[in-house]
């Protein structure tokens, strides 16, 4: 049996962990921007691919990811294995249920969002193939079809945190956005799944026999997506309950998900259809029944989403030089076709379903955002052979911007904002480990000096003025040692908060009676009202657990305390003895025998 050899070995191990360690970190940087974490992995792939370290350090590019050969292979294979797990994630998100209360309207929108850029986009495809960056030896049908289905695809998972986001997830408009998402991904991915079928040489080439091989691949395609969706949904829906009831939980649940997509993929792949689209579907399968519960769901998400979907978007940087492929004119062809296609499909459709004007336009930008799931599209079309690096590069970049866009234009059509959360509005310069002051009055006074670092414009005697008259009007102590002292303030242009522990304790007047800790100064602008209860209501909810507060109070530094915030819960104490489920899992102790009647 071949094996790698140590040196292939050792650039394996150095390669994934260049990869994913730089993915996860410009990930996490994304983030902090308020973007997606995809754009961030993406643009680790394209600083350790052959756009930047190829071009800066051609010598260390090959060594990391070698174009070919044994690693190459690896490489490819862990990027299948990722995408397999990305896809059955994204499946678990879909709830037919959903489209199922929403039929008719979902239906109608869905219909026009699907139709309007997809006939776009195809005949597009197959008038102006050049235009729209068809390589000459493209097989006109398939890339035209390609086209249509890369145009009218939307991204769920986008489109949800982008609701989330805005505060529209559970409102009517939110349903209907995720309802005609849910209909795009399970129509666009078993289109697309065809197409690939087309991919055969024979079918391909319009030969003989051409259209038995067609035919089969799409019988089976919808053969197969009717099965996962009744008999195996129900199977899995009866199973479930005894799996958790006869294994480790949630480990027999993840084991048993996993199976089943691995097994869904090799299916499709069996077939000719692409592993990713079996993946898919067992996603939708598994994530219907109400007994995968949400735990074995979020860990799943986690475990996909924090290792194989960063090491899978990195990659994409790998396999393009985008500056060498970068065409500005055919990446705004594409984006501009997009757009059209599917902010003018979604809101004909919406106002056709009877939505006021302003929602229809809405509901055309929220489902206009494509984000990984183009991206995934434009890959595999790319290792199909089915489009080259400077239409794989165009679709893209229209990715990440109808991704970027989605948000501020919705915003901007319903003139709502972004909630305030806590996270934002506190900066390691305005954190306190320890405050000085014995009294209320001195302890304001210290965390409006510690504000006055943030913002230019902020007077300390004015703002602890202001503060101190609301709290002598109602006193701001909570339960737990906390205290929210807060005042809406003229001048100020955004939310600010800062944080100390007072360790000797403070008298807020708590109606427990207890001193208070950890105190947050809380201003925000004259006429935002909404965002000041916001972050109250967010602080007290954060701290009603007694756990939390303690270990907030015993934060010494600003990163302690972040890290608290972000996990939301203490750390375990150093001398905490063993579960001792975990004892009697990893030991080998004999029970005690039971002690007779005469003992």
């Amino acid at each position: 049996m071949s094996t790698l050899s140590h040196q292939e070995m050792l650039v394996m191990l150095l390669g994934l962990a260049a990869l994913l360690g730089v993915a996860r970190l410009l990930g996490e940087v994304a983030r902090r921007f308020g973007q997606p974490a995809v754009l961030g992995e993406i643009l680790a792939g394209i600083l350790l691919g052959p756009t930047v370290l190829g071009t800066v350090a051609p010598a260390a590019g090959s060594f990391l990811f070698p174009p070919a050969g044994p690693n190459a292979l690896v490489l490819h294979g862990i990027g299948t294995f990722s995408v397999v797990l990305f896809l059955l994630v994204a499946g678990m998100e879909v709830d037919l249920s959903t489209i199922v209360r929403l039929k008719r309207s979902a239906a109608i929108i869905g219909c026009s969002s699907l139709l309007i850029p997809f006939s776009i986009g195809s005949l597009l495809g197959y008038l102006v193939p050049i235009a729209m960056g068809r390589e000459p030896d493209a097989n006109a049908l398939t890339f035209s079809l390609f086209l249509g289905v890369a145009m009218s695809i939307s991204a769920l998972p986008v489109i949800a945190k982008t609701l989330m986001d805005l505060n529209l997830f559970r409102t009517d408009l939110g349903m209907m956005v995720i309802a005609t998402a849910i209909f795009l991904d399970l129509v666009g991915w078993t289109v697309f799944a065809v197409v690939l079928g087309l991919m055969n040489p024979a079918a391909a080439d319009g030969g003989p026999g051409a259209a038995g091989p067609i035919l089969t691949t799409i019988l089976s395609a919808i053969g197969f997506a009717a099965f996962m969706l009744t008999a195996a949904r129900w199977a899995f829906h009866r199973g479930l309950p005894w799996i958790q009831a006869n294994s480790s939980w949630p480990m027999g649940v993840l084991a048993f998900a996993l199976t089943v997509a691995l097994l869904s993929a090799a299916a499709t792949e069996a077939i000719g259809i692409h592993a990713i689209f079996g993946a898919f579907l067992a996603g939708v399968a598994l994530g219907d029944s109400p007994h995968m519960r949400e735990k074995a769901r979020r860990t799943l998400e986690q475990f996909v989403g924090s290792v194989f979907a960063p090491i899978f978007f990195a990659s994409i940087g790998l396999k393009v030089n985008f500056l060498a492929h970068f065409d500005p004119v055919l990446v705004f062809t594409v984006v501009g076709v997009a757009c059209v296609g599917q902010i003018l499909g979604g809101s004909f459709g919406a106002r056709l379903a009877g939505f006021p004007p302003r929602h229809a336009w809405s509901i055309g930008f929220a489902l206009n955002a494509r984000g990984a799931m183009e991206i995934v599209l434009a890959t595999l079309a790319m290792q199909a052979g089915l489009i080259g690096e400077r239409l794989f590069v165009a679709l893209v970049m229209m990715a990440i911007f109808t991704s970027l866009l989605a948000g501020p234009a919705i915003q901007r059509i319903l003139k709502r904002r972004k909630p305030t959360r806590f996270a934002d509005c506190i900066s390691s310069k305005a954190f306190v480990a320890t405050l000085h002051g014995e009294t209320t009055d001195e302890v304001v006074a210290e965390l409006a000096a510690a504000l006055s670092r943030l913002h230019d414009r902020l007077i300390p005697d004015d703002a602890s003025r202001a503060v101190l008259e609301r709290e002598r009007i109602m006193p701001t102590g909570l339960a737990n040692g906390v205290a929210v002292p807060h005042a809406r303030l003229a001048g100020l242009d955004r939310p600010i908060v800062a944080a100390g522990i007072a360790r000797h304790g403070i008298d807020f007047r708590a109606h427990d009676g207890q001193p208070s800790k950890l105190i947050f100064l809380v201003l925000t602008p004259e006429a935002a009202a909404e965002a000041q209860l916001e972050l109250l209501a967010e602080i007290a909810k954060t701290f009603v657990d007694k756990s939390v507060a303690r270990a907030a109070i015993d934060c010494k530094s600003f990163t302690e305390f972040m890290a608290l915030l972000n996990t939301g819960a203490p750390p375990e104490p150093q001398s905490a003895p063993k579960p001792v489920a975990s004892i009697a899992a990893t030991t080998a102790v004999p029970a005690e025998p039971k002690a007779t009647k005469s003992a």
